[in-house]
């Protein structure tokens, strides 16, 4: 038994079954063994791979987006670079390599930071101590400046609400207890649930699943109204669907395999596909201009990924080559992250357009 799993079976003891939003809370981020406080999950010897972890071209192609949006922007003198769920910090590090001949771009900067993981706090601060980086508690605490930022991999790890259609109606899937054993269970059918579920989805067929993460709603929503009043542009990049499918998306990793939601709680990673619809619907509604979502191939192909390998291969050994084109082909082709991942951009009324949507 995890010293977690005690925790929620006690909770669940008092309270009945709790949703998979209060689960999801507890399992990824409880002060003491929350996943996401005490473990540093990044690279091949973690539970899974990120994509500025497999390239430095990510990263570089990332910077020079936010540096053009900036100069389309007007290229303000001051702006907040503000990096979602920083990992180890190796995706700002690849950007502001990127961006650093960029005429009064790091000049303007103020770098700050959202990470909860105290050991990945060390690492990020380690790496980037030359821009003085303000680590975050929560999105409040933003100066009223334009701002650019960029979310990698950072949303499929919100926590989320399941509504199932059932042969009674709409419930939501819960998480009980039976014989000392986490199981996934269903509320009573409810009309209020109806509230949250597309109005096209209400009559569908019995076994449709709609994933709903209010907390990735709401950081979409305070990152627009930000954008829209005070100016610059959001990059999201994550692996999802531009619309939702009707089936759950839920899974638990640990060491780059998936494993049940509910084993070892505190010790596993659990995440679920982005939906991009929910997402850009929001952005929408505070008045920010969205791009996309495109696909994460074509929106580095279109930046010049294929342009970028070819300059680094001119000095690089055999082995070294092979290397920077595996490393591409992971990134863009189809059957990798290609489509699997996608890119949306919030942008400022002020911008007309960005590079990387057609």
């Amino acid at each position: 038994m995890t010293p977690l799993l005690k925790i929620i079976r006690d909770r669940i003891a008092v309270e009945g079954p709790i949703s998979l939003v209060r689960y999801m809370e507890l399992l990824l981020q409880h002060p003491e063994y929350g996943y996401y406080r005490v473990n540093d999950p990044l690279g091949a010897s973690g539970d899974f791979i990120t994509a500025p972890e497999i390239s430095q071209m990510f990263g570089e192609l990332t910077g020079l987006w936010l540096a053009d949006v900036w100069h389309r922007m007007g290229s303000p003198k001051e702006f907040i670079l503000l990096e979602l769920g920083p990992g180890r910090g190796t995706l700002m590090q690849d950007i502001l390599r990127a961006t650093a001949k960029v005429s009064g771009f790091h000049l303007a900067l103020k770098l700050h930071l959202l990470e909860s993981n105290e050991a990945l706090r060390k690492q990020q601060q380690g790496k980037l101590a030359a821009y003085n980086p303000v680590f975050l508690e929560n999105l409040r605490e933003l100066p009223e400046l334009p701002l650019f930022v960029v979310a990698n991999e950072f949303f499929d790890t919100m926590p989320m609400h399941q509504f199932v259609k059932t042969k009674e109606g709409w419930c939501e899937r819960l998480v009980g207890c039976e014989q000392e054993e986490l199981v996934f269970t269903l509320s009573p059918p409810n009309e209020g649930i109806l509230s949250f579920v597309p109005a096209d989805w209400r009559e569908g067929p019995e076994g449709l699943v709609y994933e709903m993460s209010p907390v990735s709603l709401a950081i979409v929503k305070n990152l627009a109204t930000h954008i829209v009043q005070y100016g610059g542009a959001g990059l999201i990049i994550d692996y999802g669907y531009a619309t939702p499918s009707g089936q759950p998306t839920l899974q638990g990793v640990v060491n780059h395999q998936f494993v049940g939601v509910l084993e070892k709680p505190g010790e596993i990673d659990v995440t679920a596909d982005v939906d991009f619809q929910a997402l850009k619907g929001m952005a929408i509604h505070q008045s920010a201009k969205v791009e996309g979502p495109t696909n994460q191939g074509e929106f580095l192909q279109a930046l010049g990924i294929e342009l970028r390998a070819s300059f680094l291969k001119r000095h690089a050994s055999e082995d070294q080559i092979k290397k920077i084109d595996e490393d591409m082909r992971r990134l863009i082709d189809p059957g990798q992250m290609g489509i699997q991942f996608k890119v949306l951009a919030i942008l400022s009324p002020q911008i007309k357009e960005a590079a990387g949507f057609s």
